[in-house]
């Protein structure tokens, strides 16, 4: 499971450094695509194959279906850990992230993300003012 935050820099070959609690859980290689709200996300094999699959499974008939799987699929990239614990970014997701100097790298559960750090305090700060609404919401839900 991945929980809690770390800051780390991007190097000048667009590498970060994943905290080490992170790469026992990847095993060595890492899955990164496109995320949601602007940052990337980072799998495992194993979860990325489960999610993978469920996107294969979606209709090509609906719009939705066909743009989700080009965000998340068509950007997709596997990656190998350094000996320093580093990946390396690759450009197009990089833009697509606007990853500057420094990120951010939060984990959620079953999956990583990485932030542009100024993004992730925006972000944060939008959450934190809307965070009453958001539990009302997902209370209706039963969560």
């Amino acid at each position: 499971m991945f929980i809690g935050q770390f800051e780390h820099s991007i190097d000048a070959k667009n590498r970060i450094a994943i905290p080490s609690k992170y790469r026992r859980i990847f095993e060595g290689e890492v899955i990164i695509t496109k995320g949601l709200d602007g940052c990337l996300f980072l799998f495992t094999k194993e979860k990325w194959e489960k999610m993978a699959s469920g996107i294969g499974q979606l209709p090509t008939t609906k719009s939705s279906a066909r743009l989700y799987a080009r965000l998340v699929l068509a950007s997709a990239t596997e990656e190998k850990f350094d000996k320093q614990g580093r990946v390396v970014i690759q450009g197009f997701l990089k833009k697509y992230a606007q990853l500057k100097e420094k990120v951010v790298i939060t984990g959620l559960y079953d999956r990583v993300e990485i932030w542009d750090k100024k993004v992730w305090r925006e972000t944060v700060e939008k959450a934190d003012q809307n965070a009453g609404k958001v539990v009302e919401e997902l209370s209706e839900l039963g969560i």
